[in-house]
């Protein structure tokens, strides 16, 4: 009979899968609803303003709010951490987190051993919502930019 303790990261893999999946539909969903308010309600409310301060205003509003739903997802995986023993405090785990979800990982914050992929994992899942982001912020680009007219 295999034991757990033969086969390494049984529990980071258990974990961080869902973590991503979570993630990743909560980014698509923040980005939607990004997108909705952006365009539609806080874009009718600068329509008297000029093409760029519009611009300006929209651009500046998105990256806030994506900056806002990359830190609530960082959040989720510092929760994660000190759930799971992974680390012990709140604030060291949310530096880690944000250390390795945008692969700086400068900190010399370090897992606990049972956890240590979940932390290759978080960047990975990173990459992809940064990713999704810079695709997102080219899109909102696109539609506001007073450069197309």
């Amino acid at each position: 009979m295999v034991s757990l303790e033969s086969m390494p990261w049984v529990g980071d893999w258990a974990w961080g899968i869902p973590l991503i999946v979570a993630n990743l539909v909560m980014h698509v969903v923040g980005l939607s609803l990004i997108g909705a308010f952006v365009l539609g309600d806080y874009a009718s409310i600068l329509r008297n303003r000029t093409a760029s301060v519009d611009f300006v205003m929209v651009v500046g509003v998105t990256a806030v709010l994506t900056i806002l739903l990359h830190a609530l997802e960082s959040t989720t995986w510092g929760a994660a951490y000190v759930l799971l023993g992974a680390l012990n405090d709140k604030k060291t785990a949310m530096l880690y987190s944000l250390g390795a979800m945008t692969t700086y990982g400068h900190a010399n914050i370090h897992l606990n051993p049972p956890w240590e992929l979940l932390g290759a994992m978080e960047a990975l899942q990173g990459m992809l919502l940064f990713g999704l982001t810079t695709a997102f912020l080219f899109s909102i680009f696109h539609v506001v930019s007073p450069l197309k007219k």
